[in-house]
């Protein structure tokens, strides 16, 4: 199969780990008889650099002809501690997702049985938890209508929501959740916001047509609680923007480590596939950071593309490595570590 892949490094350590996710995919192509043609784009604080723009028509180009879009991180500090800048990095990811139709942001979190004892929370709690987070990723308070007044001195940020908007990603849920355990839970705040009560009869009006699927519906605030004391509680979540960004940002720490959790955000007709942590720039140009959350996300992709054997290849490939103790130094706990161009040849070559 002839595969067109955008390829977007982003800033900070992007590049490091986007080239080592790069390595293991060309070894699966190569393992099962594909051909990868990779188009690099800019986009980010890297692409106000060259160009003025986070994300530049060229680039959108790209993403839109393309198979599927493989994303490393954005964010530089020098936006991030200048608050009067007028264009930032994150604008561009916002308009990415806007305009590539990126309305499902899929965020799993899963353990490792070699690393289940570096989570911070006790083996008994979060021995096989295996859950997914959908978070609505093109509308709510993060598109919504915002503003200074009274001289700059209150400021406003307006969560706004359609019916379609919430039944587009409800529906992704419950099939989602027909090809697991049959369980839904639907993460909201309705006992307060008028936008959240909208979430929560939308999903209910769909029930019906999923009487396969057992659906709870639950506040956010008591979800954040219950994450850190029964993750095996839950198995497929829907929810708004914001508090999906928090709560899969808490599940996260469940596995061990930020630097091994995937994503993909879906639209009708294309996926985009990134790593959950940050451009982290402090590692950046240092060849520390770990790129198995990236290589992860090429591994959703494949899954995505129809491709499942080539996914399971690469997520046996990097338990091996967890397993063996091929890891990057936020992994090593003092013992021996490797650089993140060192993981990447080790898995490219036993892949």
């Amino acid at each position: 199969m002839k595969l067109t892949i955008a390829l977007l490094p982003g800033d900070g350590i992007g590049p490091e780990v986007i080239d080592q996710a790069v390595k293991v995919c060309d070894a699966v192509a190569n393992k099962f008889n594909h051909e990868i043609n990779w188009n690099k784009a800019l986009t980010g604080a890297a692409a106000i650099d060259a160009v003025g723009d986070p994300y530049p028509e060229e680039t959108h180009e790209i993403c839109s002809t393309s198979d599927a879009v493989l994303f490393g991180a954005i964010g530089d500090p020098k936006y991030d501690n200048d608050p009067s800048a007028k264009v930032r990095p994150e604008q561009g990811l916002l308009r990415m997702r806007k305009k590539l139709g990126l309305f499902a942001n899929v965020r799993p979190t899963f353990t490792f049985p070699s690393l289940i004892d570096k989570s911070p929370l006790k083996r008994e709690r979060i021995e096989g938890t295996d859950l997914v987070f959908l978070r609505e990723l093109t509308g709510g308070i993060y598109f919504g209508k915002r503003g200074r007044e009274d001289n700059g001195d209150t400021a406003y940020d307006t969560c706004t929501y359609t019916r379609a908007e919430i039944t587009r990603l409800a529906r992704k849920g419950f099939e989602l959740a027909m090809k697991r355990s049959g369980k839904l839970c639907c993460v909201d705040k309705a006992n307060v916001l008028e936008s959240s009560r909208l979430w929560r009869e939308t999903v209910q009006a769909m029930e019906k047509e999923y009487p396969e699927v057992n659906v709870s519906y639950e506040f956010v605030d008591a979800v954040a609680m219950r994450l850190v004391q029964w993750p095996n509680d839950y198995d497929v979540l829907i929810t708004e923007n914001l508090f999906g960004d928090i709560l899969t940002d808490e599940a996260s720490v469940i596995s061990g480590s930020m630097g091994l959790m995937p994503s993909a955000s879906l639209g009708e007709s294309i996926g985009l596939y990134e790593p959950i942590h940050g451009s982290y720039p402090q590692a950046a140009g240092k060849d520390i950071a770990n790129p198995l959350a990236t290589v992860l996300s090429a591994a959703m992709m494949f899954d995505d593309l129809d491709l499942s054997e080539e996914a399971a290849a690469i997520r046996d490939v990097v338990n091996a490595s967890l397993a063996q103790g091929i890891v990057t130094e936020d992994l090593a706990d003092g013992g021996t570590s490797y650089k993140t161009s060192e993981v990447g040849d080790w898995l490219a070559q036993n892949v």
